[in-house]
């Protein structure tokens, strides 16, 4: 059992957390951060947390980029797109807008983090050259159009340029337009598509390699906060858990259900009797590609729905739908701009809204496959890059949780297509269920 454990990268990266808490706790002096001749020992450590998150930001523009366009190309082909995707699209974009709604309102109202922690300033950070990123938006801009403005001349951007700049925006905007080209223009089967798969696979590959260094990585970056926050940070991370959680089970135990009640047809009592398996498979294997095949199962056998729509609304869910993803990543940036300092402001959770909403397309179905998109959020929102090492502590239990209500979205989204095209004329009829003696 314990052979078993230390094996494990997640406990490993717990351990590091741990240990640098620990460490910044019993041997670390707060005056090191502001030291201009501070103990070898904690340069070493800057040196391991520059490096990590350098590591980190080399990866996120390509990551974005072909990642959208991958999602984009999951879709198939044009001629699905005009059929299912049209109300399939509509329903995922309905539910991440209503994920990242619940996510932002209930982290307004319910902070527990507030006055927990000391507060870091960006100036304590503007040492760091990759610790403070540019925020694409000026929250101080006072005139709605000056924000559309620049809103507008960051998103049409040169697409290198955008990829040089770390123009998130920019990216996102070029991959959308560039992606929705090429699954129009270019068949399925084309080199450039799959190109663009071998692509985001070697790229997946290169964050892997990476994510070996994150125990490394989290142990630096949680002595470096741990020192600056005044040893507070544990207390506001299991706040800001709680608020998580509770969060992402008012999504998916009640407006998910009602969706399916009222938009599906299915109540909530014969969903979960039937959906318990695969939101099962999915809390304990925190990937939505791996529940793909017993997801799909379990629609086409239990409640009838047509392998035309399961074969296309789930593999296009497990990379494009994204509820608890989402949920997720509002409810952090918020905690994260407290934590460092940023004054997000009404424009700020505008663009958090905006970025959740881009950064859970094309993320992926993985364990912790939304770092990536989370990335993406903090970037667009002027939060320290470092702040994801702070995530990363408490990241996979909290990835169960979202994972399967990710599947579950999956799972509602197949029954109310299958439902809309049964009462339209042009969808697939439904199967009839299983009959289990």
């Amino acid at each position: 059992m314990f052979k078993k454990l230390t094996k494990n990268l997640t406990f490993w990266v717990f351990a590091g957390g741990v240990l640098g808490y620990v460490a910044a706790l019993v041997g670390g002096d707060p005056g090191w951060a502001s030291d201009p001749a501070p103990p070898a020992f904690f340069d070493l450590i800057q040196l391991v947390k520059t490096t990590f998150l350098a590591l980190l930001r080399m990866l996120v523009a390509p990551v974005i980029f072909f990642s959208l366009i991958g999602g984009l190309l999951s879709i198939g082909d044009a001629h699905r797109l005009k059929t299912l995707g049209g109300v399939t699209m509509l329903y995922y974009l309905g539910t991440t807008i209503i994920a990242i709604c619940i996510g932002l309102t209930v982290v307004i109202f319910i902070h527990p983090w507030v006055g927990t922690v000391e507060r870091m300033t960006i100036e304590t950070l503007a040492d760091d050259a990759y610790g403070v990123m540019p925020q694409f938006i000026d929250t101080g801009t006072g005139s709605i159009i000056r924000v559309l403005t620049n809103l507008l001349a960051a998103a049409f951007t040169n697409p290198f340029a955008a990829l040089a700049e770390l123009n998130i925006l920019g990216i996102a905007t070029n991959a959308f337009i560039l992606g929705l080209a090429l699954l129009l223009a270019v068949p399925p089967d084309s080199p450039l598509v799959t190109g663009v798969h071998h692509i985001n696979r070697l790229l997946h590959k290169v964050l892997s390699w990476v994510i070996l260094t994150t125990p490394l990585g989290i142990f630096a970056i949680l002595f470096d906060v741990t020192l600056r926050s005044g040893g507070t940070l544990l207390h506001s991370l299991l706040g800001f858990c709680a608020v998580v959680v509770g969060g992402t089970l008012l999504h998916g135990l009640v407006v998910l259900p009602l969706i399916a009640r009222y938009l599906g047809g299915v109540g909530p009592s014969e969903f979960f009797r039937k959906a318990g398996k695969p939101l099962m498979v999915a809390f304990a294997t925190a990937s939505s590609a791996a529940t793909l095949p017993v997801s799909m199962q379990v629609c086409e056998d239990e409640f009838g729905v047509s392998k035309t729509v399961s074969g296309f609304v789930f593999p296009l869910g497990a990379t494009m739908n994204m509820d608890g993803t989402a949920l997720y990543e509002g409810i952090a940036a918020v905690f994260l701009a407290y934590l460092f300092g940023v004054d997000l402001g009404t424009i700020g959770m505008i663009t958090i809204f905006f970025m959740a909403m881009v950064s859970s397309i094309g993320a992926p179905g993985m364990p912790s496959g939304s770092m990536a998109g989370m990335q993406m959020v903090l970037l667009g929102a002027g939060i320290p890059l470092e702040a994801i090492g702070i995530l990363l502590v408490v990241e996979r239990p909290l990835d169960t949780i979202r994972t399967a209500v990710n599947v579950e979205g999956d799972m509602v989204g197949a029954l109310v297509t299958q439902r809309y095209f049964e009462r339209s004329g042009t969808g697939g009829r439904r199967a009839a269920p299983a009959t289990h003696q």
